[in-house]
């Protein structure tokens, strides 16, 4: 018959010793004797492993105080059953204040009593030996986590220097004209992308786009956007495709190509062609939040334009708008994290704060970031992009 579970007997009587010992491998468990109570202590750091300690109350070069140190440092917590020659209260007292699981008076009349309270000690040791393995188990699992997460950490981090370095020069000057872009990402990579870039002799185009989502996901997308843009530039360059110079039939392609990718993801974007021999604005928004801004002589105002991101609907269509451009203004694009940050509590008040701020500080874009606080914030709520051309006549 197999071994219910292993007991460690001590007694510094020998005969006493035997007798407990058979009792106990007559009840199912196999019994560990031990006369020597310093070599039983010494015992338990190659044994932690028992079941339970069947121990003479009053053993001969026994210190209870010490034995339950031993116990304690060790972390074993193996129950142990006192036994004594005398039933008197003070000692069962004694025997409950040392942190006996249960005390029994010899000879032992009542063996019923005695194999259930092995067996509470053998389920009380195997719920403890579950729990230290699933201590184990979940700190391996967390070493194994934060080694991921750093490894994760260092991946994102190495992604975000990939996409700083696909972002355009700025600024960027041409002429008149100037281009420049801030981007605050929430976390290491960026759902928010803007790019701008000249086309021909005299055509500059940009865009801004916001990524449903943050992290590599989104990042990802930006890429694939990036990566349209810039084929569409060289099919104008070698293939004669002015597709580059047409904001409606870039976020046709957008779209396209965001359904294709099948990941779930949706963008909303402003593109935008700048003809700089007429200084004349052709664009198309799509379901862009904060719409662009514009600011001359005559005050700021948004630009209005109405559709549906890309990524969403399949035959999406857009609304082109065509503008003369004041000889001196500043056109600012951004992504929504914007309104995160603004004071205002609901959408139509952000917009009127947005909009006053650009009326009361429109000197250059270094003056608007500083006013909208965004020189000094490390991480954002969500992610944030600025667009600024600028035209001084």
């Amino acid at each position: 018959m197999d071994s219910i579970g292993t007991a460690l007997v001590a007694d510094d009587d020998p005969e006493r010793l035997e007798e407990l010992a058979a009792l106990v491998t007559e009840l199912g468990f196999t019994a560990l004797k031990y006369t020597d109570a310093n070599a039983a202590r010494e015992f338990l750091h190659t044994r932690p492993d028992l079941d339970a300690i069947l121990c003479k109350m009053d053993m001969e070069g026994l210190s209870w105080s010490s034995a339950e140190r031993t116990l304690r440092e060790m972390d074993v917590q193996i129950p142990v059953i006192l036994f004594s020659d005398e039933a008197e209260a003070s000692r069962m007292m004694r025997a409950l204040r040392v942190g006996a699981s249960d005390f029994f008076v010899r000879p032992v009349e009542d063996v019923e009593a005695l194999r259930r309270s092995l067996n509470r000690c053998v389920r009380q040791r195997q719920v403890r030996r579950e729990l230290e393995e699933s201590r184990r188990s979940l700190q391996a699992a967390n070493t194994e986590l934060t080694g991921t997460i750093e490894m994760l950490e260092q991946d994102q981090q190495a992604g975000r220097q990939v996409q700083l370095r696909m972002l355009p020069v700025s600024p960027l000057v041409l002429g008149d004209y100037v281009f420049s872009h801030t981007v605050i990402p929430s976390l290491y990579l960026s759902g928010d992308f803007t790019d701008y870039f000249t086309v021909g002799d005299h055509f500059v185009t940009f865009f801004m786009a916001d990524v449903s989502g943050h992290g590599s996901s989104s990042a990802f997308a930006t890429v694939l956007l990036k990566n349209l843009f810039a084929r569409k530039r060289s099919d104008f360059l070698r293939r004669n495709d002015d597709t580059i110079l047409s904001p409606v039939a870039l976020l046709k392609r957008a779209n396209k190509e965001i359904m294709d990718l099948e990941v779930g993801k949706f963008a909303t974007m402003v593109v935008g062609v700048l003809d700089m021999a007429c200084n004349s604005l052709r664009y198309s928004v799509a379901g862009h939040l904060p719409q662009p801004v514009l600011v001359s002589g005559d005050g700021a105002r948004y630009l209005r334009g109405e559709g549906s991101a890309v990524g969403i609907i399949d035959n999406a269509s857009y609304e082109e708008h065509m503008i003369d451009l004041p000889d001196s203004f500043m056109l600012a694009l951004f992504s929504d994290g914007i309104l995160e940050i603004l004071p205002p509590k609901n959408l139509i008040e952000k917009e009127k704060y947005f909009l006053n701020v650009f009326e009361q500080t429109a000197n250059s874009p270094e003056e608007m970031v500083t006013r909208l606080g965004l020189d000094q914030v490390d991480t954002a709520p969500d992610d944030i992009a600025a667009l600024f051309i600028s035209k001084r006549g």
